[in-house]
Formats: structure tokens, sequence, C-alpha cells
């Protein structure tokens, strides 16, 4: 009769505790408390509860942080602890929490370790199909991150799984394969342990003694009490495996021998209490098998003891067997019936079939008066379980057939969106620089039309400016015409006049001497006077120094007559207007008119002050008025305010305004009298 839950012990792939002397209490929950708090929940001298207690407090602290790298590790931690103590509930709930939070944030060393995680659940739920998904899926992530560590554990992971669902041959097919991978890994002692540890009850489970005692002296060999803590009290269980062998095979006095070594090894009850218990009802199974009887059956009992306390209904259900077959050689029936009966109880309770099948074959040998119900049923549940042994590695096969499938799908969706995604790139690409293209095609279009806007502006400047010298030398050659009348005719027969006047000096009438005085005197004055006026006449062309400062005044004139607003004007004399641009000289004259209109249209103004001064080498236009105001804050520019505005950035000037409410308003232009070209 194989038994392979005698042998199947704790794996050394369980989490490290830390042991503290004595007991914390009334901490707040800060984040320096974390580590205490962490401390004391593995702390294996504290009852279950206070150890949940702390761990609880831990998860309130984390689960407070933002979701960083190490907020996912100690969710990590706190998961494991839960796992320590069995509450399966809470381990669940911390490993998906982390698995949610490591997606989010793409950390796919943390996804894989999640889903081994939910492996190790499943695995404790029994179903085994699921964990079989999970370890699977954590294998073949470490395996492209060519992570050969976590990838070896991963591997143990789920050949344990097919171990324990009956499939030895995947389970030693798998535990080649983590050989293979870890052979060139250094400090992995603990993965060849476990390796070498599962080989050996898996040969046991075949019936293949010479190889499962050689796997298991391999794996006592690997034990480094630096690599693998001696907490995992590793020595304990490979003595413990040894043992079960040598009683498997009837070698009693050897099995006893390693079991004796097992309990010796120190703190073995307080570090590993399930190696000790299984020790001790072993031991107690290989003393009965050589007959001596004493000490039993209190050492049946003290096992059983402490599996109940460590809630170990599976340990327990060996014991009743035990027990059932020592009451059995003492002819107590009653007691033998009982226990195997409570054996029975206990399989069907957890569900494994392995386990009922033994309790109905010891009540068969027990109680031969019903023993053909016992069998009938064993035979019942021996089929299906060896049909579900059968099915079971096809199923883990097909797991992993599906899970690759839709790898590949998910790998083929990829391709197809990266193809998705490089051909929308090129087309955006494309559709970019056509919109370069189009854009500098449309500036090209906007320089050229401010250009032929500029040529415009001159044209239509140099045809004011031969209108204002078509009026000018009109002008001129009236006034000339004038003078040279005053200056021939009128001054002429003046000059005739005083001569004749002067003639009359010789007469010495007092009266006529008196007026012929006069007469001279005021003919002189006028001669003078009409001098001055031809003089002043002509003069005046030299001073009309430009015909810009000309328009100016003709049409500040012109608003003078129109409005009743009052203009105050200054033009630098100093300004070389010739040297100035006709564009910027247009400009300006349409920025000045248009500062006017907007004065007098809405500033409701009684003053306009216009300014045009040279300052460095800048002209600098100044319109103030003393209206109504606005606020430059709320107030939308309007389309005249945006011309001014654009006019001044034609010629690469700065635009200034400025309000109070009640108080006027200020324009100042700025603009450079050098003038930069505009490319095409």
């Amino acid at each position: 009769m194989k038994k392979k839950y005698f042998i199947f012990t704790l794996f050394v792939f369980l989490f490290a505790c830390s042991k503290k002397k004595e007991e914390f209490s009334n901490f707040n929950l800060r984040e320096d408390s974390l580590s205490i708090y962490f401390e004391l929940a593995n702390d294996l001298n504290l009852p279950i509860t206070k150890r949940e207690n702390y761990n609880d407090k831990d998860l309130e602290i984390v689960l407070n942080h933002s979701n960083d790298s190490l907020n996912r590790v100690n969710l990590f931690k706190v998961a494991n602890r839960y796992y320590n103590i069995s509450n399966w509930k809470n381990f669940s709930k911390t490993v998906r929490l982390v698995l949610e939070n490591a997606q989010d944030a793409k950390d796919t060393l943390l996804i894989a370790k999640a889903y081994n995680y939910l492996g190790d659940y499943y695995d404790s739920q029994g179903v085994y199909d699921t964990a079989y998904q999970f370890y699977y899926k954590a294998e073949k992530m470490y395996e492209r991150q060519g992570d050969k560590f976590n990838w070896g554990k991963t591997l143990i992971n789920k050949a344990t799984l097919q171990f324990k669902a009956g499939d030895f041959l995947g389970c030693e097919k798998s535990v080649g394969k983590v050989l293979r991978i870890i052979q060139d890994e250094k400090k992995a002692n603990n993965i060849y342990y476990n390796a070498y540890n599962l080989l050996g009850i898996t040969y046991g489970e075949l019936g293949e003694f010479d190889n499962a005692l050689s796997y298991n002296g391999k794996a006592l060999s690997v034990i480094d009490d630096e690599i693998i803590p001696v907490e995992f009290q590793s020595r304990a269980t490979s003595f413990n495996n040894i043992g079960f062998l040598y009683l498997n095979s009837k070698n009693y006095s050897a099995a006893k021998s390693y079991f004796q070594k097992g309990l010796l090894q120190k703190k073995l009850i307080s570090q590993k209490p399930t190696i000790y218990a299984m020790l001790l009802d072993n031991l107690a199974y290989s003393k009965f098998k050589m007959r001596e009887l004493d000490g039993l059956p209190d050492l049946f009992y003290k096992s059983i003891k402490l599996k109940d306390s460590l809630k170990l209904t599976t340990g327990i259900f060996v014991n009743k067997i035990h027990l059932a077959e020592y009451f059995a050689f003492k002819n107590d029936t009653i007691k033998a019936l009982v226990n195997s009966q409570e054996a029975l109880n206990l399989a069907r309770t957890t569900k494994v079939s392995r386990d009922i099948l033994v309790a109905l074959k010891q009540l068969s040998i027990i109680d031969p008066q019903n023993a053909s119900t016992y069998t009938k049923e064993y035979i019942q549940i021996n089929e299906k379980l060896q049909k579900a042994e059968r099915t079971m590695g096809e199923k883990f096969s097909r797991i992993e057939y599906e899970t690759d499938q839709i790898k590949d799908q998910n790998s083929s969706l990829e391709d197809q969106n990266r193809n998705l995604l490089y051909a929308l790139s090129i087309l955006t690409i494309v559709g970019l620089f056509i919109y370069i293209i189009k854009t500098q095609k449309t500036k090209n279009k906007v320089l050229l039309y401010k250009q032929q806007q500029q040529q415009a502006n001159e044209d239509i400047y140099n045809l004011m400016i031969s209108q204002q010298n078509t009026i000018e030398t009109s002008r001129v050659q009236e006034k000339k015409r004038v003078a040279q009348e005053l200056h021939d005719g009128v001054l002429g027969r003046m000059f005739g006049v005083r001569m004749n006047l002067d003639s009359l000096n010789k007469i010495q009438d007092d009266m006529a001497i008196q007026q012929r005085d006069s007469y001279l005197s005021e003919l002189k004055n006028i001669e003078q006077d009409i001098r001055e006026i031809s003089h002043d006449l002509n003069r005046e062309k030299s001073e009309l120094i430009n015909n810009f400062v000309t328009i100016v005044d003709n049409m500040l004139e012109e608003q003078r007559k129109t409005f009743p607003a009052k203009i105050i004007s200054t033009i630098d004399s100093s300004i070389k207007w010739d040297q100035v641009k006709n564009s910027v000289k247009i400009n300006l004259y349409r920025i000045i008119q248009e500062s006017l209109q907007n004065c007098n249209k809405y500033a409701n103004a009684s003053v306009i002050k216009v300014e045009l001064k040279k300052k460095d080498d800048t002209i600098v236009l100044l319109v103030k008025d003393d209206g109504i105001g606005f606020d430059i804050k709320t107030k939308k520019k309007g389309i005249g305010l945006n011309n001014m505005i654009s006019r001044t950035n034609e010629c690469d000037g700065q635009f200034d305004v400025s309000s109070i409410k009640g108080q006027g308003s200020t324009i100042i232009v700025t603009i450079p009298t050098e003038q930069k070209q505009i490319p095409l």
C-alpha cells in the first residue's frame, strides 16, 4: 500500500520567520512601525490570532501608500504572512491586489511573482488545474526574462502540483528540466534540495527504492545552512523522508533510526511543529511494526494533539489509520473501528480520494461484516481515481497548449497592432510632410500678399506725394509769380513815387516838407514789407523739408475742422524723412489716422496730443487723449486696434497701449529706422 501522505512534508520554499523574545503592543499606525509589525507577524512564539492582527495592521499601513515598487514589495510581505498562518482568504485578496497594481505599473517581475502566489493559493484549495495554469504563466514569464533562479523555483512548484495530482512521470520530467536550468546558477542549493527531495518521494511512489534513496541522500548532501536557513529544518525533513522509504521497504530498524535523527534536530518543535508531529507518528508506527510497544499508543496521541492544534486534517487522518491498525493488533475492535471511521470521515471532509481508499480498505479488514459495502465503494472510487490520474496529465498538457495558444494569439495581435502602429506612423509622417509643405506654401502666399500690399501702400503713398508735389508746384509757381509781380511791378512803381517825392525836397514849404517826409517814410515801410513778403514766399519752398510732414499736417488740419477735439501736434524736425522707407511712412500715417478716428468715435476726448519724435535709431509715435478710457484687460481688441498692431508688426516695431478708465488712453508706436527685408 503506497502512502505518499506519510512523507509528503513541507518543502523549503516557504518563507523565513524572524523571532522576537518579547511582544510589543500599543503601536501607532505609523510608517516606522511597519517593520516591527512585519517581524511580529512572523513571530512563531505568538498566537496565530495576534500574528494575524499584526499583519492586518501591516496591510492597513501599506494600503495608505501610493502604488510604487516599495509598496508592491510590502504587499507581497503581507501576503507571505497570511500564507504562513493559512489565512487563505486574505492571502488571495492581497495577492490579487498586488497583481492588479503590478499590471498597472507594467512590472513584469512582480506580475510573474503574483502568478506564482496565486498558484500557491489554488494549490492550497485543491484546485489543481487552476493552480497549474498560474504556475505555467509564471514559468513562461520568468523564461522570457531569463531569470533562471525564479524559473527553477516555479517549475518546482509546478512539479509538486503534478506529484499531488498523481502525474508522477510529468513531475519527474519537470524536475529534470529544473536541474538543467539551474546547473550554472550559484547559491541555488535550496532549489537543488527541493528538486532532489521531490525526485526522492516521486521514485518512492513509483516503487523505485534505490533511486528514491539516492535522491533523498543528494537532498541531504546539498543542505547549506548559509543558503537554506536552519529554521526550515531541511535535515529533519530529509531524515523523515529517508525513514519512510525504509518503513515502506519494511526495514523498520533503519526507519526508526532516521525518525529518531529527525527528532534530535534543535528547535524542531518551535520552528517546524508539522515535521515534528509527523516524525512522532512515523516513529510510533515503526516501533509498532517492530513490536516495540513501550510508549504506545501515547506517541500516536501526542502526535494527534499537536496536529490538531495546527489544524492538520490530513496528518490526523494518518494518525487515525495507524491507531486503527494498532488497536486491531491489540484486538480492541471497537477502538479500531472508531479510529477507522473517524479516518474515513476526515478523508471525506478533505475530499482526498487516496485517503478515502486507505480508510475503506482498513475498514473492510477490521469490519468483515460490512466488507462488501466498503469494497464496493472502494472499487468505484479507485476507478474514478485511476481515470482522474490518467487524465490529469492530459489536462495539464491541455492547459499548457491552451495557454500557449492564447499567448500566440496575443503575440499575433501584438504583431498586428505593431504593424498597424507602423502604418499609422508612416501615414502620420507623410501627412505631416504634406501639412508642412502646404503650410509653407500658405506662408509664402501670405508673405507675397504682404509684399504686394506693401507695394500697394507705397504706390498709394507715392501717388499722394505726386499729388502733393503737383499742388506744391502750382503753389510755388503762383507764389513766385506774385513775388515777381511785387518785386518788378509794385516795387518799381513805389520806387518811382519815392523818387518823385524826393525831388520835392527842394520846396522849402514847411507843410510840404512835413507831408513829404511822412509819405517817404510810409513808402519805405511799404517797400520793406513787400520785400519781406517776397523773400518769405521764395523761402517757403525750402522750408517744406518733406511732403510727409505736409500730408500729416493736412490730415490734422482736416481733423481740427471736422471734430471739436483740440489737436496738439509735434513733429521732430531732426527726423530725416527722405531716408525713411515709404512703407513705414504710409503705416505711420494710417496708424495716426486710425488713432484719431478711435479718439473721436469712442473716447469723447477734448484734447488729443500727437507726437512724432526721434529716439536713438527709432521713430516714436505718441497719440494721447484725455477721454473716458477703457479696461485693456477685459476689453477685446477691435478691428482698428488689430490693424494698428498689424501695421506696427509689418514695420518690425513695437505697439503699446495703456488706458485707465476716466483718465484717457495712450498709444506708443516704436519703429526702427532700419527695416528688415521680407524673405520670399
